[in-house]
């Protein structure tokens, strides 16, 4: 007896569409053999919803998003849609994603395949291994705390204001998140924060602390947001798994995501407490080589992996699409954005169809 999951689809702008087709299609391939039986419901978000709506997240998508097992995102954004208002661009709607899902944990895994070891800008003896977790607080935060606005001239000065804010029940809640995953993996938590110069680290610093006699065989540390930029540049194989704010976390995530030598194979998911998920790439809409089949769907059907793993509860068919993927680079086959010396260079979609023969 399958089991019957309804995911869905959002492509969103530039390549996403090119991305999600490959991602879709995998996911197609990989249900059957693990008893899965996917229902793929497809919505516009961003851009594409602009143009058909005037919004980047109408109702009837947040709705579908709601009603489903899982959310299966591309890419959005793109020039065409700069001169909008900041409550009608593209990236609204992954806010109102977030918010309308109750997303609070973001998970960013920057793992360097020995594959693509030569693709990273750093040494290899500096990346070689390194497989980092971060887990970021995804709707607390400077980017959603209040006040916040441009607001009127005071003696002909306009001031622009953002509030960064946390309770104790939002750091409770994406602690535990963390010291779970870093209890999968490795054991070693670090927590990072500005606790030297702000009173919202020193209770989250607090907070995570106490937290940790909950998981005594979690190791935690502590480190402060810049040592933490400079250490995962300099020793990143420090590093398991990291805990952070939301504006730390998008610096922290993109700057660990660079590890690993393109961000075009770095998946990410979304989580909410028990509801459901969104599962995305990192990477953006890339609109300079849209309809161009130069993308890479990589990190797209990386990202469905986690749907299966994270969403669904299905680690043996995310193995499967991950080891497809493995043998995939095994056999030297390379888009653009990660071609090497005694690789062979092909499209998205035949990429694509280079994983559906070994799935």
């Amino acid at each position: 007896m399958s089991e019957r999951y309804k995911i869905a689809v959002l492509p969103g702008d530039g390549i996403g569409p090119e991305i999600m087709a490959v991602g879709v299609a995998v996911l197609q391939a990989v249900g059957p053999r693990h008893g899965l039986d996917f229902e793929f419901v497809e919505a516009l978000a961003g851009g594409a919803a602009i143009d058909a709506t005037g919004e980047p997240l109408p109702v009837q998508t947040l709705e579908l998003c709601r009603r489903s097992d899982a959310v299966y995102l591309g890419a959005v954004g793109g020039p065409q849609w700069d001169t909008l208002g900041a409550d009608k661009r593209p990236e609204r709607a992954l806010l109102g994603l977030r918010a309308g899902l109750g997303l609070f944990a973001n998970l960013r895994p920057a793992i360097v395949l020995p594959q693509l070891i030569d693709a990273s800008t750093l040494k290899r003896e500096v990346i070689e291994g390194v497989d980092i977790l971060v887990v970021r607080e995804l709707i607390g935060g400077i980017y959603f705390g209040q006040p916040k606005g441009i607001f009127p001239e005071i003696k002909g000065v306009r001031r622009g204001v953002n509030t960064m804010s946390y309770s104790e029940v939002e750091i409770e809640r994406i602690g535990r998140v963390a010291f779970e995953s870093a209890r999968k993996r490795k054991g070693r938590l670090c927590s990072v924060d500005k606790a030297n110069v702000l009173e919202v680290s020193q209770l989250w610093r607090e907070k995570i602390t106490a937290l940790a006699r909950e998981y005594p065989d979690v190791e935690l540390t502590h480190m402060y947001v810049d040592n933490c930029a400079m250490q995962l540049v300099r020793w990143p194989k420090q590093f398991d798994t990291i805990v952070t704010g939301n504006l730390f976390g998008d610096i922290l995530s993109d700057e660990a995501a660079m590890l690993t030598g393109s961000i075009g194979m770095l998946p990410s998911a979304s989580l909410s407490r028990g509801g459901t998920g969104v599962f995305e790439p990192v990477h953006g809409s890339a609109p300079d080589i849209a309809g161009q089949d130069k993308a890479n769907p990589l990190a797209q059907v990386l990202s469905g992996a986690m749907l299966l793993r994270y969403g669904l509860g299905q680690p043996e068919a995310a193995d499967a699409i991950e080891r497809a993927v493995g043998t995939v680079l095994d056999q030297g086959w390379r888009t653009g954005d990660i071609a090497g010396p005694n690789t062979q260079v092909i499209g998205c979609q035949a990429m694509g169809e280079k994983l559906l023969t070994v799935l």
